[in-house]
């Protein structure tokens, strides 16, 4: 499975990204797919996460309210839209994926596939 993302850059806060990150080397329409980002100096953490049909999502406290994750079988894509940025948000943000994909699990080591990153700069 090789996992690519997209979308990141630098914006001011208050702005909005959408990150993509497409799927290959396997149809992971039966997989969870998740979104994790890693700050300078900090630990991988859990952003959101989707189940395979899409009907059950999970976020983290911080970001809930303000991101949304959603996917597309079709282009085995999934896709992170995210509103009213804040500086805090600044991080490389990773895309991940694990079987089976009815349980959203925020543990890091649960997820047996990545894609290397994409950044995402929210000045003040």
């Amino acid at each position: 499975v090789q996992l690519v993302e997209s979308g990141g850059g630098l914006v001011q806060a208050g702005d909005s990204l959408r990150l993509s990150c497409a799927a290959s080397g396997r149809t992971l329409s039966s997989y969870v797919m998740a979104w994790f980002r890693q700050a300078p100096g900090k630990e991988r953490e859990f952003i959101a996460g989707i189940n395979w049909n899409g009907g059950n999502t999970d976020y983290a406290d911080s970001v809930k309210d303000r991101f949304t994750i959603s996917r597309e079988h079709t282009r085995n894509t999934v896709y992170l839209q995210m509103n009213s940025l804040k500086p805090e948000d600044t991080a490389v943000y990773y895309c991940t994926t694990r079987f089976p994909g009815h349980i959203i699990v925020q543990l890091a080591d649960e997820y047996p596939y990545w894609g290397r990153g994409t950044q995402v700069t929210v000045s003040s």
